[in-house]
């Protein structure tokens, strides 16, 4: 029997830097297909559900995909937040429990505005489904970087295969990285996971504790490979770490679609 297992989409915020547009609605295909939608049709063969997390500036993706994509269902969580105590979202473990009603399976959580490759969701599919363990993908650094500004990138610590730290580091670039120490073909987060349904249980946890430990910070958020590198520290969490040989695509600044465009057409050819 096939074991049952959900994508799930974080796409609750909007970045400032992207001038307030919906980056998953991005039409990057040659037939105009959207980020997420070209994302969608790399996933569906191994899932059988999607779960999309949107916010109150991302509420079109809904009205855009309804109920369902080529037959497999889709559900919908939000991520809320009281504006009159904070200035933003609390981050994507926030975004992610948000959907923790939702999510009764197995599940590989991922952005809704990257392209990760095929072969990326088939490695963390087939992994859920043969392994009682959490997994991952690491992205070679350089090949993650935009062409133009700086980004932040959680780095793999990685021994025998598995993670044993990712180090948040903010701000690189393409010609910065020897301030921070950093190698071209250092592997990183591009923030997809597989991970086991209990797993969100201690995610949820440590949510619980960053809120009331940061209760009077407004823009502080909690990010998910922060959270996750603390749950492996503590022996909470073992993640296998895979090189799928995919080359990672997104959009960080505007601009960037055009780049994208570009790629998935030499890819097509």
């Amino acid at each position: 029997m096939n074991k049952k297992t959900a994508i799930v989409y974080l796409a609750a915020g909007i970045s400032s830097r992207f001038s307030g547009k919906i980056k998953s609605l991005a039409e990057v295909g040659q037939n105009r297909e959207t980020l997420m939608e070209i994302s969608m049709k790399q996933a569906i063969p191994f899932f059988s559900e999607i779960i999309i997390i949107i916010g109150d500036k991302t509420e079109p993706i809904k009205n855009y995909f309804r109920n369902e994509f080529r037959g497999i269902p889709i559900f919908y969580a939000k991520q809320i937040y009281d504006e009159k105590e904070r200035d933003k979202p609390w981050g994507t473990v926030d975004a992610l429990c948000s959907a923790k009603e939702l999510i009764d399976c197995d599940f590989v959580v991922c952005n809704g505005d990257d392209l990760y490759g095929t072969n990326a969701f088939n490695i963390l599919a087939e992994h859920l489904k043969k392994n009682e363990e959490d997994a991952t993908l690491g992205y070679r650094l350089s090949e993650t970087l935009p062409e133009n500004g700086a980004v932040n990138r959680g780095i793999f610590q990685i021994e025998n295969d598995y993670v044993n730290e990712i180090k948040e580091i903010k701000n690189i670039d393409k010609k910065n990285l020897n301030l921070f120490g950093l190698k071209e073909d250092e592997l990183c987060s591009m923030n997809i996971f597989a991970l086991k349904k209990e797993s969100l249980n201690y995610l949820n946890e440590k949510l619980a504790e960053f809120k009331e430990k940061n209760r009077n910070d407004r823009k502080i958020e909690c990010y998910l490979s922060e959270e996750i590198s603390k749950l492996i520290n503590e022996e909470k969490m073992k993640m296998k770490m895979y090189n799928c040989g995919e080359k990672w695509l997104g959009i960080t600044n505007p601009g960037d679609e055009e780049i994208v465009k570009r790629e998935l057409f030499l890819r097509e050819l």
